[in-house]
């Protein structure tokens, strides 16, 4: 299987993923721990397109699926932080949240620098 349908099938599943948090957020969770499930869900949605989007962008390169893989895993890994610290208390998972962010700000900055260097074929 080739590695960019790897990659959107992975994005699609963190998508329904953070629909499933965010609906959790919304109607099943507490208002303590709301905010902090709909951020997450927030965030894994949004860096779920981005994947999907690296993974059909035409011309690919080895930037732009690195950048979708770490939009989905950056996304996975920020969601995971904060439900663990809302749902299951562990404060500790804190520090991971910030380890997840930094890979998604590399995917938008990897996606950045592929876009420029992206070829357009001339008709």
């Amino acid at each position: 299987m080739k590695a960019t349908r790897i990659l959107a099938a992975f994005a699609a599943l963190n998508g329904a993923a953070a629909v499933g948090l965010g609906a959790f957020a919304a109607h099943g969770a507490g208002p303590q721990v709301e905010p902090l499930l709909a951020t997450g869900a927030h965030y894994q949605l949004v860096h779920a397109v981005l994947a999907l989007l690296c993974a059909v962008w035409p011309g690919q390169d080895r930037w732009i699926v690195t950048a979708g893989w770490l939009a989905a895993g950056g996304g996975l890994v920020f969601a995971l932080a904060l439900s663990a610290i809302a749902l299951l208390n562990l404060r500790a998972m804190g520090a991971l949240a910030p380890v997840g962010g930094l890979l998604m700000i590399s995917a938008w900055l990897l996606t950045g620098l592929a876009a420029l260097r992206t070829q357009t074929s001339r008709a």
